[in-house]
């Protein structure tokens, strides 16, 4: 019987796991992190007041069960902001600790928060959390909360060649964005939603160089619209197969446009993922990824504007291609990289690097040592897709050999591979919601905290 849950990360996904374990009347929960902060993870915690949440308030409540949760919040705290409104991640972030904190102060026999860098989890009759300093905690079962990984160098970029402090591999690290002058030129690894983040913190703090970002394809995410004319949803799951995607959605778009199109398929996508085989989920992240992001994960409009305003006065270029190499130069960096459909390399000469690559979940380049000896020991696997812990419909993790463990589990970005839309706030919170449902045989959620 499980009466005991340690759960490894004290993000958004961890923290709504323990809460949610206390609201299911379920088992005793220990959160354990790192940082010393725990409740708003990377996302919320290391933000800035000019990154605005990407989806609308009126959607962002921690509970399935309670939509309305986070808007009435907000009104608690004399705000105007309604349900349409993309109010500022740093505001969400406060929404979250002040949930966790709510939880523990009505319930502190039933969950409490260890801060401590997780080194291992051993699996026996029960399951030992380990940490950096020796201490560790006992429980029946664990879940691996661990966020996102932090990307990688892409290919072409050489780190020896490179001085430290003109490489930012840490994109959120305090120096990453610091020391720069209105001379300089900063090349940004990755045109995602990473890169716009990062785009507004050079503004914010004054920066009035040269930006450029630079991907595979150059693609920037599009923009949220204010909500169009009601239509009727399709009920059924597309029949398509992933390698069809592309077409359904366009002949979809032109009844009722591409948001509703998109929007429409976000009950079915995780059962359309699973249905698909092996080849066509690698078929579908190779070739159509880049385009299913930039429409399925868009910027508040204020970020759109922003971002268009930055590409209109020449401060912030887009280019489509891939780095050949770096080496160093008097006025520091010379970047060599290739134009997408181009035979001929251009040149670049910048003053900071700055990866925004996005994350990673390959487990067989993970620089965490928790997830290291897991692999190593063949308690865990990656997915088949690289894309992170290998897991079952009911977040179980999988050995090396595919068998499912009943005493630990994975949730939040990590498990993408078994379940590709599990990034978004929505997504998590209806799977942090099940998991901790499962974990208390519970049949109903109690209202309220």
């Amino acid at each position: 019987m499980i009466e005991h849950v340690a759960i490894i990360g004290g993000g958004f996904s961890g923290s709504l796991a323990a809460i949610n374990l206390v609201r299911h009347d379920g088992p005793r929960a220990t959160l354990i992190d790192r940082a010393a902060d725990a409740g708003t993870g990377l996302a919320y915690g290391a933000a800035h007041p000019a990154h605005l949440l990407n989806v609308r308030a009126g959607n962002m409540s921690a509970f399935p069960d309670d939509p309305a949760h986070f808007t009435r919040w907000l009104e608690t705290q004399g705000t105007t902001a309604g349900p349409q409104t993309f109010v500022p991640r740093l505001v969400y972030g406060a929404y979250l600790r002040a949930v966790l904190d709510q939880v523990i102060a009505d319930h502190p026999d039933r969950l409490r928060i260890v801060r401590g860098d997780v080194t291992d989890v051993v699996e026996t009759d029960e399951v030992r959390v380990v940490m950096a300093d020796g201490a560790s905690v006992t429980a029946d079962a664990a879940i691996l909360a661990v966020g996102n990984l932090p990307p990688h160098a892409p290919g072409g970029l050489d780190l020896d060649a490179l001085p430290a402090a003109r490489y930012a591999g840490d994109c959120w690290a305090a120096d990453a964005t610091a020391g720069l002058g209105d001379e300089d030129t900063v090349l940004v690894l990755g045109t995602g939603l990473t890169m716009v983040d990062v785009a507004l913190l050079l503004e914010a703090k004054g920066f009035a160089g040269r930006i450029v970002a630079l991907s595979r394809r150059g693609l920037l995410p599009h923009a949220h619209a204010a909500p169009g004319a009601p239509f009727t949803a399709i009920r059924d799951r597309p029949a398509s197969v992933l390698s069809a995607l592309v077409r359904t959605l366009r002949a979809r778009s032109e009844a009722v446009g591409w948001r509703g199109a998109i929007d429409e398929l976000r009950p079915f996508t995780q059962d359309m993922w699973r249905a698909a085989s092996a080849a066509e989920r690698a078929r579908f992240i190779r070739h159509a990824r880049p385009w299913w992001d930039i429409h399925r994960h868009r910027l508040a409009p204020d970020v759109a504007e922003r971002m268009a305003a930055l590409r209109m006065n020449g401060r912030l270029t887009l280019v489509a291609g891939k780095i050949e190499r770096v080496a160093r130069c008097a006025d520091g960096v010379e970047v060599a990289w290739r134009p997408r459909g181009a035979d001929d390399v251009a040149t670049l000469t910048v003053q900071r690097i700055i990866n925004c690559t996005g994350p990673q979940g390959d487990l067989r380049r993970t620089s965490a040592t928790v997830l290291q000896r897991l692999t190593a020991r063949g308690a865990i696997r990656p997915d088949p897709a690289a894309l992170g812990i290998d897991v079952d419909d009911q977040m179980r993790v999988l050995s090396a050999d595919g068998t499912p463990s009943d005493r630990l589990f994975a949730l939040g970005p990590m498990t993408r591979g078994a379940f590709w839309e599990i990034v978004a706030v929505p997504d998590i919170r209806s799977q942090a919601w099940t998991l901790a449902r499962r974990l208390s045989n519970a049949h109903w959620v109690a209202e309220g905290l």
